[in-house]
């Protein structure tokens, strides 16, 4: 099995470069990933090429693993099981039942994400 590099990762992730909250979670990922294995694109770049609407891209988080477009829970999962210290929690989200869990999590976190977004903002 081939293992990621800089140069071609296995999970490219795309985030709202113009979120103050995404921002700050982005950063934590970019430290958190030592052996650089994710390729962060910033959707907000008018350079950055989309595999969907761009719109739909900043609406809800996206991955791509391995070749398949993820979105929302599973789309967090992926970047989780690129990261040594976050894995554990990206494989026991590929149980069905996890999965249901936190994607019903992450819509709930959907919803309240403008507010947190301009706390973000604040600081």
């Amino acid at each position: 099995m081939a293992t990621a590099t800089a140069q071609d990762p296995r999970l490219t992730v795309w985030f709202d470069g113009a979120c103050p909250l995404c921002l700050r979670e982005i950063a934590l990922m970019r430290r958190l990933d030592r052996r650089g294995a994710i390729r962060f694109l910033d959707v907000t770049d008018g350079e950055t090429t989309c595999p969907i609407d761009r719109a739909e891209l900043l609406a809800r988080f996206h991955a791509r693993e391995d070749g398949q477009l993820l979105s929302g829970a599973a789309a967090f999962a992926a970047m989780w099981r690129a990261i040594p210290v976050l894995r554990p929690f990206g494989v026991i989200a590929r149980a069905p039942w996890a999965l249901k869990i936190l994607e019903a999590l992450y819509v709930r976190f959907l919803r309240v994400r403008p507010r947190l977004q301009r706390l973000a903002a604040r600081r």
